[in-house]
């Protein structure tokens, strides 16, 4: 049996100072040998842990053969956006995790080769075009499940018109994950697929502001909320207002959407602190810490108040982030953020924590060590602990229950109180991973797709 195939990386030393792929692909051999690891088992556990239900042992089997175009065309069954997942989804906790060669070794790189056949991809047409059902569906949102509803809907023949309320497609995936992660051109190639499926996309458009959902109602004949987490969470502490304390939510999107890095080059100003630190311990403080880093910080920190063990970032993010000198205080949580006399951030006073009795996430709960509070010096700080849906939507949509968190109440297959209406995504769950919130709309999509079919004919 072969070992697992290693992809190529930028050498830390060096991408610490830039914005490009860490990530370097595999090459035509590395793939070929990669898919021949795979048992091709008669009942795969491997598509039981994918949230889109991709035929994985398919895939890799034209792939093990060479045939990269079948591969691409294999998943596009079932997964709109390939290359992106390829690169973010948490693969290790899903479809590899249940890869019968864990058994005996490593899994197969399931996430990676279907990056590899993504990007190997040429033609990004379409399958002939199904029959027009007559039925028009508005989408509220272009992220991953807004996006992956849109797609799945579009192949069944229903017309859709994404709303999106920023001036370029994605969601999270546009303003959330840094180029270094996820470049914005394969984010415009999965975008522009979907379009291709004869979706149509309107930019600049704020639903609850520019139309409320009953207004979508009237003139479509269902409606999909796929709108997101972009509300941040902040510690509730004293100092949070002072200058150069950011939410991630804020400065990824200066960074990644608004092109801040490039300042003064575009107009989108950003603190470049020198010693820069960030609260919380997620994927996203791991995407603040690395951009701020790149952005020229000395020292980059990150304060997280339980263990390294129960770090909730995927694991190769963490190993990134150690390799670029990305430092990390554990067992720590702030307790206030103290300022100069022109209100800018000086320092950001912690206490060390000890982890007692598993909390309601099965987690050890931290609590506080009596007379452990410090100060680390800090120009810039970032709070990176969450987010919650934005209000605007729901508030502006009668008979659409929400949650106390303010997330919107649905099904398992998104329906929501509101007759028509559907939810998924981190509207619905809380910020989450992105291949869940495409799992939530290719769920959503059949709903819809029931919906329609059994709709009276006017």
């Amino acid at each position: 049996m072969l070992e697992r195939q290693k992809m190529p990386e930028q050498d830390p030393k060096v991408r610490r100072t830039n914005f490009k792929e860490v990530a370097l692909g595999f090459t035509e051999k590395q793939a070929i040998d990669e898919a021949a690891r795979c048992l091709q088992c008669k009942k795969p556990k491997c598509v039981e842990g994918c949230p889109v239900e991709v035929k994985i042992p398919v895939f890799i089997k034209h792939i093990a053969n060479g045939d990269f175009d079948s591969a691409i065309k294999e998943i596009k069954v079932d997964n709109a956006l390939p290359a992106i997942c390829g690169r973010v989804c948490p693969q290790e906790t899903q479809c590899e995790a249940s890869c019968i060669l864990n058994k005996k070794g490593t899994s197969v790189s399931i996430g990676r080769l279907e990056r590899f056949v993504a990007d190997m991809e040429k033609d990004h047409g379409t399958r002939e075009k199904p029959h027009s059902s007559g039925k028009k569906v508005a989408i509220v949102g272009s992220g991953p499940a807004g996006l992956t509803a849109a797609a799945d809907l579009a192949k069944t023949g229903h017309s859709v018109t994404i709303f999106e309320a920023l001036h370029a497609a994605g969601g999270v995936l546009t303003y959330g994950i840094p180029e270094f992660r996820l470049p914005k051109k394969i984010v415009e190639t999965d975008v522009e697929y979907v379009k291709k499926l004869g979706v149509t996309l309107l930019l600049d458009s704020v639903i609850g502001k520019l139309e409320t959902v009953d207004d979508l109602l009237m003139q479509f004949d269902a409606v999909f909320l796929g709108t997101g987490a972009g509300l941040p969470v902040f510690l509730n502490i004293d100092g949070e207002n002072l200058n150069g304390v950011y939410s991630a939510n804020e400065f990824l999107t200066r960074v990644n959407l608004m092109k801040s890095f490039l300042f003064p080059d575009h107009d989108t100003p950003i603190r470049k602190g020198k010693n820069v630190v960030v609260v919380g311990g997620g994927n996203v403080a791991m995407d603040s810490a690395r951009c701020a880093l790149r952005l020229g910080a000395d020292n980059v920190t990150i304060v997280y108040r339980r263990g390294e063990k129960e770090l909730p970032a995927r694991a190769e993010e963490i190993e990134h982030a150690k390799e670029e000198g990305i430092k990390f205080r554990l067992l720590t949580n702030p307790v206030r953020i103290i300022g100069d006399a022109k209100n800018w951030v000086t320092h950001i006073e912690c206490i060390n924590m000890y982890l007692c009795e598993p909390d309601g996430s099965g987690r050890c709960k931290p609590m506080p060590l009596a007379g452990s509070e410090h100060r680390i010096e800090a120009d810039v700080i970032i709070i990176a602990i969450g987010t919650s849906p934005n209000p605007l939507v729901p508030r502006t949509t009668g008979g659409l229950e929400i949650t106390k968190q303010g997330t919107v109440v649905a099904r398992k297959d998104g329906a929501t109180t509101k007759t028509g209406v559907y939810a998924g995504g981190d509207a619905v769950t809380g910020s989450a991973t992105v291949i869940s919130a495409m799992g939530a709309g290719k769920k959503a999509a059949r709903a819809i797709d029931e919906y329609l079919k059994n709709m009276p004919v006017a």
